[in-house]
């Protein structure tokens, strides 16, 4: 996949091409209602990308499938070329997390790709909340999800993305060359809902400034797809803030065409 702001990063790593054997993952996941509980009823993936059996670990959810993703690699290299696909069938319940953080590493050639697709029918429900994002300095990622989400069915996706390693070296901080995070929903007959971008590109625009981060260096983003009668619920209950004292800012707002809401906090 090539987005515009990724066009000076053409050039192939000198140790394998972009995408080759070991570079190319693909991790898909198909969940399907059995009796009383959701199953992991299809699985299919190619290296790097594992999935572990489905745990029933939340007991107030018994019927909640939880699978964890995991990468023998370890990190995200130049040149990675990841896809995910995941379905939820009627009724079935799932929650989709990591086995650790992302770690996006420093990078002298190409970029790395994040391709997510997630697909829930009618009255299906799925959590995705994967570990922290960690770019390192000098680091190229573009990640690129689509929904396709029926009108009954709930959707908690979830990002956090840190700053680098922010201890580790001086230039860590908000050091990657190159962040770009997207995000689109639409229904099953293709109604468009909402699409997000959010582009990091320190050296053309500072992240340290007013409107941006400020003094702060964690971002959380979180979406809840869901019907409008469950959405107003719960944004009635969450309330915009600003502790400094703590240093935590948070607020939600409601998305176009009743799509449900999107809630967003730094720290």
């Amino acid at each position: 996949m090539h987005a515009a702001e990724l066009a000076a990063f053409q050039d192939e790593p000198p140790q394998m091409a972009s995408g080759a054997v070991g570079k190319s993952g693909f991790l898909h996941l198909g969940f399907e209602r059995r009796g009383d509980r959701t199953i992991l009823a299809d699985l299919d993936r190619r290296t790097p990308f594992m999935a572990q059996r489905a745990l029933y670990p939340d007991p107030e959810m018994p019927d909640l499938a939880w699978i964890f993703m995991i990468t023998t690699t370890g990190c995200v290299l130049q040149g990675d070329r990841l896809a995910l696909e995941v379905t939820v069938a009627p009724e079935a319940r799932a929650h989709v997390t990591t086995q650790s953080a992302t770690k996006i590493h420093s990078m002298d050639a190409n970029y790395a790709v994040q391709t997510q697709s997630f697909v829930l029918a009618d009255g299906a429900y799925l959590e995705f909340m994967p570990e922290p994002l960690i770019p390192h300095r000098q680091s190229r990622f573009l990640s690129d999800t689509r929904i396709s989400i029926a009108p009954t069915a709930t959707f908690l996706y979830a990002e956090i993305v840190q700053p680098g390693r922010k201890h580790h070296h001086p230039d860590e901080s908000f050091g990657a060359t190159l962040l770009s995070l997207g995000v689109g929903a639409e229904r099953p007959d293709g109604q468009a809902l909402f699409t997000e971008k959010l582009v990091i590109d320190p050296a053309r625009r500072p992240v340290r400034q007013t409107g941006v981060m400020g003094p702060f260096d964690v971002l959380g983003n979180v979406i809840l797809l869901a019907p409008k009668e469950a959405a107003d619920r719960v944004h009635a209950r969450v309330a915009a803030d600003v502790d400094l004292v703590n240093g935590v800012a948070a607020g939600a707002c409601h998305l176009p065409n009743d799509a449900g809401l999107i809630f967003k906090a730094v720290g």
